[in-house]
C-alpha cells in the first residue's frame, strides 16, 4: 500500500491526535517518514487537525454544517461556523482565495474574521470567498 493511502487509512481506523503518533503507526506498517516528509504528505492529502485529531478536510464550507457570511465594511467579512471548524475553513480559504482580495484571516474556534486587502473589493472578496468555500 503507498503511504498517502496507508495515511488516510490509519485516519479513519484511530484517533490521531499528534503527528508522532501517526508516524509511530506508519513505521509498524513499513513507511519510516520524518516529521517533515509527514507534514508534506498531510499537507498534499489536505489532513489537518480540527477538533483536536488529523483528518482529512475537504475545503468546502458544507463539510463543516451551515456557514454564515456577513460583510462588516469598510474591509472585513466574518464567517461563522460549526464549532472547531473554523482554523480548517480559515487555511482553506487562504489557499483558495488570492492575496490581491484577501490581506489574510484570523480564526477562533467558531469564527473567522477575514480581512480584506481594497476595502473598494469587498463585495468582490465575499463572492471569491463563497465560490471557494462552496457557499453558493
Amino acid at each position: 500500500m503507498q503511504t498517502d493511502e496507508r495515511i488516510l487509512q490509519l485516519l479513519e481506523k484511530h484517533e490521531i491526535t499528534d503527528q508522532a503518533h501517526l508516524q509511530a503507526l506508519l513505521a509498524k506498517h513499513g513507511h519510516d517518514l520524518t516529521q517533515p516528509t509527514l507534514s508534506r504528505h498531510l499537507k498534499k492529502l489536505q489532513v489537518r487537525k480540527v477538533a483536536g485529531r488529523y483528518r482529512r478536510v475537504e475545503m468546502g464550507a458544507a463539510d463543516f454544517g451551515e456557514t454564515e457570511l456577513r460583510l462588516s465594511p469598510p474591509n472585513l467579512i466574518v464567517l461563522k461556523t460549526a464549532p472547531g471548524f473554523a482554523p480548517a475553513l480559515a487555511y482553506a480559504l487562504d489557499e483558495r482565495v488570492g492575496k490581491e482580495l484577501v490581506a489574510g484571516t484570523v480564526a477562533g474556534e467558531d469564527t473567522i474574521i477575514v480581512a480584506v486587502a481594497d476595502p473598494e473589493k469587498l463585495h468582490q472578496a465575499a463572492t471569491a470567498i463563497r465560490h471557494a468555500l462552496k457557499l453558493d
